[in-house]
């Protein structure tokens, strides 16, 4: 993935980050306010070796023996030699092999210096054992493990406590905003990894580079989301100032300069699978086209599951299949449609054979003189992953156009489409991304305003035959 890739996924759930961010640092903060203060008392001590009226050569000896002494000193001061006088002189509560691991002993390294530190959950307590150990220390190397005689001045080792413990004013731990920091960090980490997998998982299209990884034919357009779109499939004639009829208008531009000397301009429209808006952007589109004084067949191919009598107002009684099987001319089943050049070949009833239908030499024979007539002729076909009729029509075409929905479609479920045509020897012209959002990182430049609405005027919508304001049930009776 490239940078805009992650700054894509971090844009789309920066919602889910920010949360996990928020947990994270509440629970380092409840974390830390769960732990027992820690409080840490210190003191030093001075290791030397008497050398009184001694030379210079024996104050060196006595140095370098004192700071060979004090490495094994260290390990003295856990010992319940020296910790079981502090335990008896303060009274406490407690046993060496507990008290051990609160005390630390260190001595710098080339030094005579030992560093005594106690830890403990009461400032006060700290201080007073941290100097009873010393005190005690001190004791035990001068009274027993170097003494020369009963007197502990006699010993040739002398620890002096060169600074006593005192009370610390603040606990050394927890580390409140370090386990903050640490739990928002931790926080951040999960939210992006979750966003990561998220993004690895989530197979649908979403945006133009989802679509490059596909297939290197281009995008002829991208129909920005309306979630009126039930309610008002026709776009181009309901509100034809609102961006998504833009978006019609720029697929109508794109699919102009398409192929322009390929001879006669018959597309075919379909998708991967079923509600994807296939139907609705071939009769959009249709209109988009006609707008411009072209001449425009709109055939509704989806002899399964027709849809455009429906969105387009129209009687669907008789159509298409009634033309294959000779019933009528075609150019009696043809319907016109508002004021422009658009004629509309709506389905007829429902066949038990669609695919041998529309691949018959009828079908070809139908389509010869709508192409030489017409500027466009468009044919909404069924969903290719479910049927061969896009197939079909694709090889007595110009080729297909296919439409994938933003968020809904699969990558994979793309991917057979576009091998599915493949293997049939189908031209695919380009793709349509419908259903794309208006905001956010998956949206495709849309705005909320259409550049200079307010100074149009609006057109007058399309005079409807009555048959075409007041549709009549369509027949299903098969032929």
């Amino acid at each position: 993935m490239e940078l805009r890739d992650y700054v894509r996924i971090l844009h789309k759930n920066w919602i889910l980050i920010l949360i996990l961010l928020v947990l994270g640092l509440a629970g380092g903060a409840g974390y830390a306010a769960l732990q027992a203060p820690k409080y840490v008392a210190s003191t030093q001590l001075y290791v030397s070796v008497r050398t009184e009226g001694a030379a210079t050569g024996d104050l060196v000896q006595g140095t370098t023996f004192a700071r060979q002494m004090v490495t094994s000193y260290v390990d003295v001061v856990n010992t319940a030699l020296v910790l079981d006088p502090v335990i008896e002189q303060l009274k406490l509560d407690t046993t060496v092999a507990a008290l051990a691991p609160r005390v630390s002993a260190t001595t710098p390294l080339n030094t005579v210096l030992i560093d005594i530190s106690v830890t403990d959950g009461d400032a006060e307590r700290a201080a007073k054992i941290t100097n009873a150990v010393a005190e005690s220390f001190t004791g035990v190397v001068q009274g027993k493990l170097e003494a020369r005689a009963e007197s502990a001045d006699a010993s040739p080792v002398l620890v002096t406590i060169t600074e006593p413990a005192v009370a610390p004013k603040s606990p050394s731990s927890p580390n409140v905003r370090m386990l903050i920091l640490l739990g928002g960090l931790l926080g951040l980490a999960v939210g992006i990894g979750l966003a990561m997998l998220r993004t690895v998982l989530d197979t649908r299209i979403h945006t133009l580079h989802d679509l490059e990884d596909i297939t290197e034919r281009p995008m002829l357009g991208g129909i920005a989301n309306d979630p009126d779109a039930p309610k008002r499939p026709l776009i181009m004639h309901a509100d034809p100032h609102s961006p998504r009829a833009e978006s019609f208008r720029t697929l109508r531009t794109n699919l102009q300069f398409l192929d322009v000397e390929g001879g006669p301009r018959i597309f075919v429209i379909s998708s991967a699978g079923p509600g994807e808006g296939k139907s609705t952007t071939s009769a959009n589109l249709a209109i988009a086209l006609a707008e411009t004084g072209a001449r425009v067949a709109l055939i509704d191919g989806d002899l399964r599951l027709p849809r455009v009598a429906d969105y387009m107002g129209l009687e669907g009684g008789v159509g298409l299949t009634d033309v294959l099987i000779g019933r009528v001319d075609v150019a009696d089943a043809l319907q016109k449609w508002g004021k422009n050049e658009l004629f509309v070949l709506t389905s007829g009833r429902i066949p038990p054979n669609p695919s041998e239908l529309l691949g018959s030499t009828a079908m070809t024979q139908v389509l010869k003189p709508l192409g030489e007539y017409f500027d466009y002729v468009l044919i909404d076909a069924p969903p290719l992953l479910l049927v061969t009729d896009a197939a079909v029509l694709g090889r007595k075409t110009r080729g297909v156009i296919l439409v994938a929905a933003s968020g809904k479609t699969k990558k994979q479920e793309l991917t057979g489409a576009v091998r599915s045509l493949a293997t049939a020897g189908v031209d695919l012209l380009g793709t349509v991304v419908t259903m794309l959002p208006t905001k956010g990182p998956d949206s495709y430049g849309y705005g909320s305003y259409t550049y200079g609405a307010k100074h149009v005027v609006d057109q007058a919508e399309p005079e409807l035959s009555e048959a075409q304001a007041k549709p009549r049930r369509r027949a299903t009776a098969k032929v």
